[in-house]
Parts: structure tokens; sequence; C-alpha cells
């Protein structure tokens, strides 16, 4: 009885830092600054809570890591979070809050792709399952979508890739298991933030941000979903069943079209909403699929 109940505040945990992530969109949404610097922001502003969580919880002022190669590996994994968050935030500047998210959360399939080219991991029959119901939903969304243009679907292609890239970030954190979440999470986000800094100077557009809304904007990007958000998940993932854990982790892009369609007006249409459905089945199924293997 008390290990059920335990499982079930775990999973109450990482299904609020899946909602906290959920509000990421909402943020980036209502930024004026470009993609590559609300990337820079959003790590730059979490970094000192992540540091100060390790000197609470592992009572010392150093990062540790186990491995020499695992700040190696961060660095990889970072460079390409840093892609898939850019082109991420760029697609919301042309397509909907519901379209990015959703179909950037179809990552996973692109772990167990990854996997098997990398790796020569087997793909199960499960998996195939799971491309299908995912990609048949993500396509009838695009399709059905109100007021379609053409904008719209290079954001929506956009999605794709950063989902590529999340996946790949994914695919070579999942191999680091054996350091502190703590430790990755604090290089991925220093690491992150050092390879917005190239770019971010190479662009003809403003650094900072302009006024107080932006600062407050970018600090509760950094704060509830960098920070409040991945700790959770972090921490809340791997008391659970994957099934459980599947099923939190929806809560980002359900969270995420719900918040659109009160503040940016974003109405989904019975058909969407039908194709969003079948696409979470299949996500769902593809984490469990992952989880397995």
């Amino acid at each position: 009885m008390d290990f059920n109940f335990q499982r079930t505040n775990y999973f109450f945990i990482l299904s609020l830092g899946a909602m906290l992530i959920g509000f990421a969109p909402i943020f980036v949404k209502l930024s004026y600054l470009s993609p590559i610097a609300i990337t820079f922001y959003r790590m730059l502003l979490a970094l000192p809570f992540i540091y100060m969580l390790n000197v609470v919880i592992h009572k010392t002022n150093v990062i540790k890591l186990k491995n020499k190669k695992t700040l190696f590996y961060s660095a990889l994994a970072s460079l390409a979070f840093t892609v898939d968050l850019t082109l991420w935030h760029y697609s919301m500047k042309l397509t909907s809050v519901s379209n990015a998210t959703i179909i950037v959360n179809s990552a996973p399939i692109f772990v167990a792709v990854l996997s098997f080219i990398v790796f020569k991991e087997k793909l199960s029959a499960n998996f195939f399952k799971s491309f299908l119901i995912t990609y048949l939903g993500i396509f009838g969304l695009i399709y059905f979508s109100n007021n379609y243009t053409e904008g719209q679907l290079t954001g929506d292609f956009f999605c794709l890739v950063a989902a590529l890239f999340y996946g790949t970030y994914l695919l070579i954190i999942g191999k680091l298991g054996n350091e502190s979440s703590i430790s990755i999470i604090f290089y991925t986000t220093l690491f992150c933030c050092v390879f917005s800094i190239p770019i971010m100077l190479l662009e003809n557009v403003p650094l900072m941000p302009i006024n107080k809304f932006e600062w407050t904007n970018m600090f509760l990007l950094a704060f509830l979903c960098q920070f409040g958000g991945q700790f959770l998940i972090t921490y809340g993932i791997g008391k659970i069943s994957s099934s459980e854990g599947s099923i939190g982790l929806l809560m980002q892009p359900l969270t995420a079209t719900v918040l659109a369609a009160i503040i940016f007006n974003e109405i989904l249409n019975f058909v969407q909403i039908l194709f969003i459905l079948i696409t979470f089945i299949g996500i769902y199924l593809a984490r469990i699929n992952i989880s397995k293997t």
C-alpha cells in the first residue's frame, strides 16, 4: 500500500515537471528575442539554480562526473539540444503552439531509428506500430489545421527536424545512466549556453531583453521549464513504470495546447483533436518500446 502511494507521488511529480515544460512554448511565443537568444537566456538563467540544487543535494560546490568521457558526450548531446531548441523556437514564429509541441514530441521515434543505425539495436514490431500511428496523427494534424499557410508548413517541417535533433540528444543522454542527473543537467545546460553564443553574436538583432517583461519572460522560461521541469521529470521518471512515465510526459504537449487555446486563441477543430489523440497514442507506444529496450 505504501509502495503504491509513493509511486503515485512520483507520478504526480513527473507530471508536474511535464506540465511546467508545457509552459515553454508560451514563453517562447511571447518573446521578442531571436530563437538562438531565447536558447541562450533559457540556459544562462537556469544555471545558478541547477548549481544551488547540486550544493543542497550533494553537499559540495563541485559538479562531479564519474567518467571523463561524460564531458565530451555531454557537449555532443548539448550541441544537438541547442539545434533542437533553436529550430523549435523558430518554428513557433511560423506554426501553432499545438503543432510545434506535439510534432517535436515524436522524438522517441527518432531515438529508436538512431539506435538501430548507430548501435544496431533491433526494431521491434511494436516500434513499427508506434511509428505508423504517430505519423498518421501528425500528418492528419498538419493537413487539417485551421487557416493553413505555406509559412506554417515550413514551421511544421522545422519541428520535425527539431524532433530528430531532440532524439539525438535523448539517445546520447540515455547512455550516461551511471552519472548524477544533476551533473548531466548542469553540464548540458552549460554547453548549450556556450554553443549559443557564437551564433547569437553573428545575428544582427538585439542580444539582450529590451524591457522588464522580456527579462521576466526569460526568467520564467529558465526557472520553471529548464530548471524546475527538467529536475522534476528526472527525479520522478526512474521511480515509476515506463507506462506511467509515458502517460505523465504527455502532460507537456497537452498543457501547451490548452494554454495556447486560452492565451493565443489557437482553437482546435474536432478533426485536429482526433489526430492529436492518435499522435498521443503513438508517442506513448514509442516511449514504452524504448523503455523496454
